[in-house]
């Protein structure tokens, strides 16, 4: 069981990893360029995140219900999700390039300065057009990881990489005839790689004999009403889910703003280490989610279960190892981000508490993807908005900006870190408790019906 999770979750966590490093290489090209650029690239990338992460959530509708078809062995079934899931994916795009384009309504609370602001508006307006082929190379990254099949989202995501590092020299310093934009050259750089990965996606799906047993192409298929409801269905609170998660830290990021580029790009650096550190126990997660899909496809609720146990257990264990790294390097790493001594060590005081809500975050991690693995996703959609909105985001609030619990003045940033290191711990011991009921129901009904 443990070597079919970390041998499904590997591809997904070298390829989570090159995609995140991309958020890290421009957060830290853009800290040597000024600190302005690199606080206008963490707002732009928290706006940019904020839309596109719960809107992509929608899209993993598609996981557990083509794991579920394809753990049956139903392969036409598989195919006609995918056909299914195009309509899907278009509505989500056009909706993603609207809201990113126009952010006017985050840069409103965040109260920037003129020229963080302009920066900002020129980022997201260019990352608006790279946020169309983002959610199709989602769409293809749902099927791929729903029939374990990941290795070849891992060779694309390592490809984008390697392609956009020499994309943000040119369009952020100005060589080969371009104008040098700064931190706007990070949004140009991913969106020309983005586009080129997803063409390469599309001739993949058309032409690799590995997936024509599903016949993707056989015919085409207008939306279906019955199918359409039944990905929104499962889409819309996985979405809300992710809206909770992100935006409890988007709008941390944008009331952090308003302390200054110091503390804004110190924040920045703590929340990319944070999202870049959630890659392992996301892939693990992912990995739970399609083998208990699987599992539960074939009518195995035991497998299912003991999935999810196992997964628990590895997320644990690479967590209290990566936490462990963070606290020590924490001085080291906030040097490698900036150049700016004030950055640094604001940066480093954070790092040590990125550490321990790190924890947190993977053991909520595996709870919330395991359940999804069930087509449960209400009840995580309801305990990640009471905790992470009101105790995470609200209490993050009152700490950082105004003081109270015992608090005689504002914390700033070290704050909201103390209130989403409580949020998520709470919320991660509920979904736990949850995911035992379920999986422990689904095991005794499927040893009744066996």
């Amino acid at each position: 069981m443990y070597k079919s999770i970390l041998s499904l979750a590997l591809p997904i966590f070298i390829g989570q990893i090159a995609l995140m490093t991309n958020g890290v290489v421009d957060t830290v090209m853009a800290g040597r360029i000024s600190a302005i650029d690199q606080a206008a690239v963490g707002i732009g990338m928290s706006v940019f995140f904020s839309v596109f992460v719960p809107l992509m959530g929608v899209l993993l509708a598609m996981s557990p219900i083509i794991a579920q078809h394809f753990g049956a062995g139903d392969d036409a079934a598989v195919g006609e999700d995918m056909r299914q899931g195009f309509w899907l994916t278009l509505v989500v795009a056009m909706l993603v390039f609207l809201l990113i384009y126009f952010p006017d309504p985050f840069l409103r609370i965040s109260q920037l300065s003129a020229e963080v602001e302009t920066k900002t508006r020129a980022y997201l307006r260019w990352a608006a057009f790279g946020a169309i082929a983002q959610m199709f190379f989602r769409f293809f990254y749902s099927f791929t990881t729903a029939i374990s099949q990941p290795r070849i989202v891992m060779a694309l995501s390592v490809f984008a990489l390697a392609l956009k590092i020499p994309l943000n020299f040119v369009f952020m310093h100005g060589y080969l005839g371009f104008p040098a934009m700064g931190g706007v050259g990070c949004a140009v750089a991913t969106t020309v790689a983005v586009w080129i990965t997803i063409a390469l996606a599309a001739i993949i799906l058309w032409r690799n004999p590995s997936y024509q047993r599903f016949g993707i192409f056989a015919r085409g298929s207008w939306p279906a009403r019955q199918a359409q409801w039944q990905l929104w269905k499962l889409g819309l609170p996985m979405g809300l889910t992710f809206l909770i998660d992100v935006t409890s830290f988007t709008f941390m990021a944008l009331f952090v703003a308003r302390l200054g580029a110091t503390t804004a790009a110190a924040h920045g650096i703590a929340t990319n280490l944070a999202a870049a550190a959630y890659m392992l126990p996301m892939s693990i997660s992912v990995a739970v989610s399609v083998l208990i899909g699987q599992a539960i496809g074939a009518g195995d609720g035991r497998g299912a279960r003991r999935v999810g146990i196992a997964g628990y257990g590895i997320a644990i264990v690479f967590a209290l190892c990566v936490a462990a790294l963070i606290m020590i390097f924490s001085v080291g790493i906030s040097r490698f981000y900036t150049n700016d001594i004030n950055v640094q060590n604001l940066a480093a005081q954070l790092l040590v508490l990125v550490a321990v809500y790190h924890v947190f975050d993977a053991v909520l991690a595996i709870g919330i993807n395991g359940l999804r693995g069930y087509k449960n996703a209400v009840v995580p959609m309801i305990v990640c908005g009471v905790c992470l909105w009101g105790i995470g985001l609200g209490g993050g609030y009152v700490l950082g900006l105004q003081g109270g619990f015992g608090s005689a003045q504002p914390l700033g940033a070290t704050g909201f870190w103390y209130a989403a290191i409580i949020s998520f711990a709470l919320a991660s011991l509920i979904i736990a408790a949850y995911f035992n009921y379920i999986s422990g129901e689904l095991k005794r009904k499927t040893a009744k019906t066996g």
